[in-house]
């Protein structure tokens, strides 16, 4: 099928394909990071209900080594800090995928005669049974 389009046309549904799979990759990477940012804001704030003298550990690796409450709190807010940057940065860069990604498929569509017609892709939740 795609044996009928025209080079550069193809050329488009190319690099559409791959911005998809980008864009894929990067919402995985900010739900994950989301995730490591939501963890760090609970730990930090549980963390605010213990008691300075309390024993701590912390993960390091396989290890579990010991921490004081300062040192503790100290390094959630960094690793709270650093993840609100990286999801900020995937929010981003997410928004600039899809943009580059409606453009790219705006024009394939013109190049190709304007396939869909203006209505756009049909989907459901249309008209409803009234």
């Amino acid at each position: 099928m795609q044996g009928n389009l025209p080079p550069e046309a193809q050329d488009k549904l190319e690099t559409l394909q791959d911005l998809q799979e980008t864009a894929q990759e990067v919402a995985e990477q900010k739900q994950g990071a989301q995730t490591n940012l939501t963890e760090a804001e609970n730990a930090l704030e549980a963390l605010e209900d213990v008691d300075d003298g309390t024993q701590m550990y912390r993960e390091i690796g396989e290890l579990l080594i010991e921490t004081d409450h300062d040192d503790a709190t100290e390094q959630l807010e960094e690793k709270v800090d650093s993840l609100e940057v990286r999801v900020e940065q995937l929010d981003k860069q997410e928004t600039k995928v899809q943009d580059k990604f409606e453009s790219l498929q705006d024009e394939l569509q013109e190049m190709l005669g304007g396939a869909g017609g203006p209505q756009g892709p049909a989907g459901p939740g249309g008209a409803g049974g009234a």
